[in-house]
């Protein structure tokens, strides 16, 4: 609603003039409920523009949209919230007004849990804290809202001031800087003051009105006074960071520059600072701190006002290690004398209010600080404590009191020199000089007065009383707060004063004695006057003076003592005492039990390392009382203590402290709790590596219960994590090498494995704690968790190969099957050069032929066979186990004639197996460059086949085998198919199927067809027609090879090219037209007997034909020279295109696992059942004719169970089938073979 407002509250008269306003307004109204809805980054920059836009270009928007702005204060986005921050800063800089109605919304943002934002929060804050200051010195007349404002802004104050104690490095920076700015700004700029430029228009006191209606001059000029007490005893807490040191050191510097009338007190300062450096600062860090303090020391000195304090800076730049020449370069000289009156007169009125100590209990920063009353504090009479001293010590400094002080401090010395004093030390080059004996002795003064005792502390108290009687009579708040401000000296000197003054003040405010008594250690007498004012000594009973407490008050008090002593942590810490703060807390807590245990334990995990050594002593305080307690005692406080505390760690974010690993390892007792948390520790897989080593340093440092915790380590190598898996498996690995440990660890993995002969997985792996068979079955998995951790062993102990070769003989096909898959990697890492794996193959246990098999697959995969795994696997199959297969993973080490005698039995087998032998006796096999080398040439293996007596295999078999030779192109080149077909043509008898490999090696390269013609010729010498299935091939081959067959057929004898016409009848006409063309010279070499068979269906009755004679068949002038073969394979003048590559076949890898014979027992087979003659007859014909293409290998589907050694029945459709296939491809390619032998011809 207030969107529409703003474009409706201008008047119709004022309409032109605030068009530009409107359009802003429609602007800014867009932009807002864009911010509502993007993301953090686009959202900041609409908001710099919505900024942009009501406060610098039309502030007269900024009311309008203030509340729309100020709602992004609860966004989540810190960068959003910061940017709230600055807005508020700018928009109370553009109106002041506007202050009344923000300034609660940075009051609460300055309380954000986010540390960046309380950090803008302090920065916007030291600005508008002057522009708060400046706007009531302005305001003639300040109104109650004004009031509440300023209120407000002064309570801010006194936050970041007790932001100085902030646990964050950081707050503390930014609230040094605060208070840096709260003490220029109040106190009063002088002629002196080194004012930067761009801070000339700041206010500071001299500009605020000394009769102001609101704000008071005095009250004012005390709080900067207050604020500069803070910040020095800030600086000299023992316990201060470097980075906060430095800007501290800083930030006195720019003060005694601004502000020249605190140079003394800031001198004072870095004196103190320069003989107490903190004990916690690294060597680094105090070289950089003596940098720092030397840079602004220069700094100060080069101040007109620093001529009184220059002997005093001078020493100290020269214990710092600079040269004299440097110091006096850097001295202004005198001048403006006459104005240091005025300055010194303000010290010294200052000095009065000065606060003695600069060492305070961080609870006292946290305490409000009065406005009212002038109250004496104790820096300045710090100050003036040091000079008195420093006089008394001076003439004390003789050589004689300085060497019985050199001789009794020896006593005390550390063993090991401090860092800090390696760092700071720097030779004394004016020893025995009145200036060194005067820094020396102001030196030791500082250290006194700090310890609370010398002769200047004491002459400042008793004046100080005096102070304290004229500020007693003010008012009774103001004395209350002096007092809390006035217990801190009282805690240096006299450390039991404390209560019994802040007591005693209050009744005898009106004495003025009880005020000068306050810093004396007089009130712990008072009791004992109380005693027996008559004198009569009456006997002390405690029952007479003590009422009995409740149970719950009782409880209640207990619990907030041991709360007052959990968080007293900082100020204990500050005393030396953190020791006994522990030891008192861990005795305390273990006496009771309940609430207060659990309170101490969640204390401890909020920071558990800053707190650890409170964890430990209450762990072994735990321990102690158990043992106490033995043998009847029971552990179950100890263990309590112990999980809630490995248990809080866990929880927390990664400790790269190893503070988890220490807790477990110093404990005294793991018991079960404890060791179920260390389980779960190793089971997160970001933890896993540190758990698992915590765990291992626990098997090898307890050996009393290292098979307990070794248990943890072996369940978790079957977990369902890989990672977690993997990492105990690599330990265990580690622990196996151990002698003591291996026996433990090995039987576990055996027991294990040892599952895998039930039907079904017990329950032990699915976390059940009886060991019980489940109704679930086998899965790859749960057959994997059982082998895990004993196939990570097999590679280091090569005789559990053994246990592992029983166990599948006994386990389901399914395990087996799993099994087989899982062993490649452990039978790798053996080699086949392991004596054991060499000993299982020799003794091949009945039902683990699949096994050994498997094993010698994965061994000869990669590289060849080596010779004792040969010798090992040919007596097997001689002696024992008469399979074939388990000669197929070493035939490349095997004779010739070993391979050629199996070859019936190996092409057999299923033809994905068969592939792989061919593949290894092609070499086609190892894509990694093996040097195997076969036993047979390809040219071997293609005769060899030929050469299979039909009578030991089917004829089915063998022409699939050679389908597969003629399949590897790259291995059968033209070149041996040449010389295979010569050698099979010179064989006596025929093979069945030369003219089929014929017919195929003329279909894959067809430049062979003169070498093939030559062939053809050569044939009919051999009376090819003898052989019937062999002239079947051989007309066949004519018939495809025409026209260059024809003088091939012109050297048949009558008899056979009568029966070549009957078989084709269609090559007649062309062969007698090719006649016809011939020359007469020519046709008078053809014999009248083949003229006559050429013309006989001219005829109406033909003649029989002359019988065929030798003369004939050999005429030399029909029958064409006979060229050598290389000549044959030179007459070729081009290539024909590649065949397509056939498809990859499964590897000797993949072989195993697709056949599935795993599953059936590897037996010793039978011969296959010969086919009879007629049966081969009845469709060998189809074969062999049907050969001219080369069918690829048909594919067998790869969940075909693979028989022991007997191949498939053959189907009796089958080989019909194929030879229509063939034919049909032949039918479709014989017009490209008859183009490509006329392209030869």
């Amino acid at each position: 609603m207030e969107f529409s407002a703003v474009e409706g509250e201008t008047p119709s008269s004022k309409l032109q003039t605030s068009h530009v306003n409107m359009t802003t307004s429609e602007k800014v109204v867009d932009l807002l409920n864009q911010a509502a809805l993007i993301p953090t980054d686009e959202k900041l920059a609409v908001l710099k523009q919505v900024q942009e836009l009501i406060i610098n270009k039309d502030p007269s928007l900024l009311d309008n949209f203030l509340d729309e702005m100020i709602a992004f204060q609860t966004d989540k986005s810190i960068e959003v919230r910061k940017f709230v921050i600055g807005f508020i800063e700018e928009a109370c800089k553009r109106d002041n007004e506007l202050l009344l109605r923000l300034i609660a919304n940075l009051n609460m943002l300055l309380k954000d849990e986010s540390v960046n934002v309380v950090k803008k929060a302090i920065l916007s804050l030291t600005q508008l804290y002057k522009v708060t200051l400046q706007w009531l010195v302005r305001s003639k007349a300040v109104s109650e809202m004004q009031e509440a404002c300023w209120d407000m802004v002064t309570q801010m104050k006194g936050d970041v001031l007790a932001l100085l104690d902030s646990e964050n490095d950081g707050v503390r920076t930014h609230a040094i800087k605060f208070t840096e700015s709260l003490i220029i700004t109040l106190s009063p700029r002088t002629s002196d003051s080194d004012v930067p430029k761009r801070q000339e228009g700041d206010i500071s006191l001299d500009k605020v009105p000394r009769d102001h209606p609101y704000t008071r001059y005095d009250v004012l000029c005390e709080e900067g006074k207050v604020a500069l007490d803070k910040l020095l005893k800030f600086m000299v807490h023992p316990a201060i960071s470097s980075i906060n040191l430095t800007t501290a050191l800083g930030s006195l510097a720019t003060i005694a520059r601004q502000r020249p009338m605190f140079m003394s007190k800031v001198v004072q300062a870095y004196e103190t600072l320069h003989a107490n450096l903190p004990p916690t600062l690294a060597k680094s860090q105090v070289s950089s701190v003596r940098k720092n303090l030397k840079l602004h020391l220069v700094a100060v000195l080069k101040h007109p006002c620093s001529l009184e304090f220059q002997g005093q800076i001078s020493t100290l730049l020269l214990d710092l290690g600079m040269p004299q020449s440097e110091i006096t370069r850097s001295t202004p000289t005198a001048r403006d004398q006459r104005k240091r009156p005025r300055h010194e007169q303000y010290t010294e009125g200052k000095k009065v209010k000065m606060e003695p100590t600069l060492m305070e209990d961080d609870e006292d920063k946290e305490e409000p600080t009065p406005l009212s009353a002038p109250k004496p504090p104790a820096v300045p009479v710090a100050q003036s404590a040091i000079d008195l001293t420093a006089e008394f010590l001076r003439p004390l400094l003789n050589p004689e009191n300085v060497a019985n002080l050199v001789l009794i401090s020896m006593v005390y010395l550390p063993d090991v020199m401090p860092a800090s004093f390696q760092a700071t030390y720097t030779p004394v080059e004016s020893a025995g000089t009145d200036a060194q004996i005067k820094h020396l002795a102001r030196l030791m003064a500082t250290q006194m007065t700090a310890a609370g005792i010398g002769p200047g502390l004491e002459q400042c108290k008793a004046t100080e009383g005096g102070v304290g009687k004229e500020e007693e009579a003010e008012d009774d708040p103001g004395a209350k707060d002096l007092l809390i401000k006035r217990k801190v000296p009282v805690i240096v000197g006299q450390a039991i004063s404390v209560v019994g003054g802040y007591v005693e003040k209050a009744p005898t405010a009106e004495a003025p004695t009880a005020v000068k008594r306050l810093p004396e250690p007089i009130l712990p007498s008072a009791p004992t006057k109380l005693v027996g004012p008559s004198g009569r000594k009456k006997v002390f009973r405690l029952s007479d003076v003590v009422q009995p407490l409740s149970e719950a008050m009782i409880e209640s008090l207990t619990s907030k003592t041991v709360k007052r002593i959990l968080y007293s942590e900082k100020a204990i810490a500050q005393s030396g005492m953190s020791h006994v703060r522990v030891k008192l807390l861990s005795r305390l807590v273990t006496q009771f039990e309940g609430m207060m245990k659990d309170d101490v334990l969640e204390y401890i995990l909020e920071d558990i390392r800053t707190r650890s050594d409170l964890a430990f002593s209450l762990l072994y305080q735990e321990y102690n009382t158990y043992l106490s307690q033995l043998p009847t005692g029971l552990p179950d406080s100890y263990d309590h203590c112990l999980y809630t505390l490995l248990s809080g760690l866990q929880e927390k974010p990664e400790q790269r402290d190893g503070l988890f690993t220490k807790l477990v390892l110093e404990a005294p007792l793991i018991t079960e709790s404890a060791l179920d948390v260390i389980r779960r520790y190793c089971e997160d897989e970001s933890r896993v590596y540190l758990g698992m080593t915590t765990l291992k340093e626990l098997i090898v440092k307890r050996p009393s219960r290292q098979f307990e915790y070794l248990h943890v380590l072996l369940d978790l190598s079957s977990h369902e994590k890989e990672k977690v898996r993997t990492t105990a498996l690599a330990f265990l690995k580690r622990m196996y090498e151990k002698e003591q440990l291996r026996d433990y660890i090995e039987k576990f993995a055996l027991n294990y494995m040892q599952l895998l002969v039930h039907p079904n997985p017990p329950s032990l792996l699915f976390g059940a704690d009886k060991d019980t068979e489940v109704a679930a079955p086998w899965t790859e998995e749960t057959v994997r968790q059982c082998l895990f951790l004993y196939l990570s062993l097999l590679p280091l102990n090569h005789r559990l190969v053994h246990e592992l070769a029983s166990v599948y003989t006994e386990a389901i096909a399914d395990i087996k099957r799993s099994v087989l898959r899982a062993i490649e990697q452990p039978i790798r890492g053996m080699g086949m050069n392991s004596p054991e794996l060499l000993l299982l193959v020799e003794n091949c246990p009945k039902g683990a032929e699949t096994l050994v098999t498997r094993c010698l697959h994965i061994l000869t995969d990669k590289v060849p066979p080596s010779p004792e795994l040969v010798e090992r696997v040919r007596d097997l199959y001689h002696k024992r186990v008469p399979d074939v297969r388990f000669l197929i993973p070493v035939i490349n080490g095997l004779e010739k004639n070993e391979v050629i005698q199996a070859l019936p039995k190996l092409i057999k087998l299923n033809p994905i197996v068969v592939k792989e032998v061919f593949n290894r006796l092609l070499g086609t096999q190892h894509s990694e460059g093996s040097s195997s080398v076969s036993p047979l040439t390809p040219g071997d293996l293609l005769i060899a086949l030929h050469n299979i007596d039909s009578t030991k295999c089917d004829m089915k078999s063998i022409i699939k085998a050679t389908n597969l030779c003629f399949g590897e192109k790259n291995v059968y080149t033209s070149e041996v198919l040449a010389v295979v077909m010569q050698q099979l043509m010179e064989q006596s008898p025929l093979p069945m199927l030369l003219m089929r490999t014929v017919i195929q090696s003329l279909t894959m390269y067809p430049r062979l067809c003169g070498f093939v013609m030559n062939i053809l010729s050569r044939l009919i010498v051999k009376q090819v027609w003898k052989y019937p299935k062999v002239w079947e091939g051989f007309v066949k081959c004519c018939q495809r090879t025409k026209p260059q067959s024809f003088s091939v057929l012109l050297q048949l004898p009558p008899a056979q090219l009568t029966s070549v016409f009957e078989r084709c009848p269609e090559m007649k006409e062309p062969l007698l037209h090719h006649v016809h063309s011939f020359t007469p010279n020519q046709q008078a070499h053809i014999p009248a007997s083949i003229m006559a068979v050429l013309e006989a269906s001219k005829k109406p009755e033909p003649k029989p034909a002359e019988p065929a004679n030798g003369s004939e068949l050999m005429d030399p002038a029909a029958a064409p020279a006979s060229p050598a073969v290389a000549e044959a394979l030179s007459e070729s003048t081009e290539e024909p295109e590649p065949e397509p590559e056939p498809e990859p076949e499964p590897s000797g890898q993949q072989y195993a696992a697709i056949t599935k014979e795993d599953e059936e027992p590897m037996e010793e087979g039978g011969p296959e059942p010969v086919k009879t003659e007629e049966a081969v007859n009845s469709h060998s014909e189809e074969e062999v004719t049907g050969a001219g293409e080369t069918p690829p290998p048909e594919a067998e589907p790869a969940e075909e169970p693979m028989e022991a050694s007997d191949p498939e029945p053959s189907d009796p459709q089958e080989p019909v089938n194929e030879a229509e296939e063939a034919a049909a491809i032949a039918a479709a390619t014989e017009p490209d073979t008859e183009n490509s032998c006329q392209d030869e011809e």
